[in-house]
């Protein structure tokens, strides 16, 4: 993947930053919200721009990726977040969820980690 070329980039709420002066596009992790998603850092600057936009957006737009390369990574990383989520559910839940609700989580871990190992 390449950087565009001085193409304008929207940042959310009206900011923009030319393309090709972005050095570093970091997701907030503390106190994110509405109006604070991502860290922007642009060449010569000291402070980095705070975006309303998701850190994945504006990469993409950055480096005009596919949407389908997007959302096949975000589509991973809701697994990743799943199976990890998975691996806290106690043998009793895993019984109850499998023999009342028909929903055998260990058949979905293990095919959860078949998809993420292709």
């Amino acid at each position: 993947m390449k950087i565009q070329s001085s193409v304008l980039v929207h940042l959310g709420f009206g900011k923009y930053v030319r393309s090709d002066q972005v050095t570093a596009v970091i997701p907030i992790e503390e106190e994110r919200g509405p109006g604070r998603r991502t860290f922007v850092t642009i060449q010569g600057q000291n402070d980095p721009i705070v975006a309303s936009r998701a850190e994945d957006t504006i990469v993409r737009d950055l480096v005009q990726e596919p949407r389908e390369v997007t959302q096949a990574r975000q589509q991973q990383e809701i697994l990743q977040d799943l199976l990890l989520g998975l691996s806290n559910v106690n043998s009793t839940v895993r019984r109850i969820s499998r023999d009342e609700g028909g929903l055998d989580l260990e058949l979905l871990e293990r095919r959860i980690r078949q998809v993420l190992e292709n």
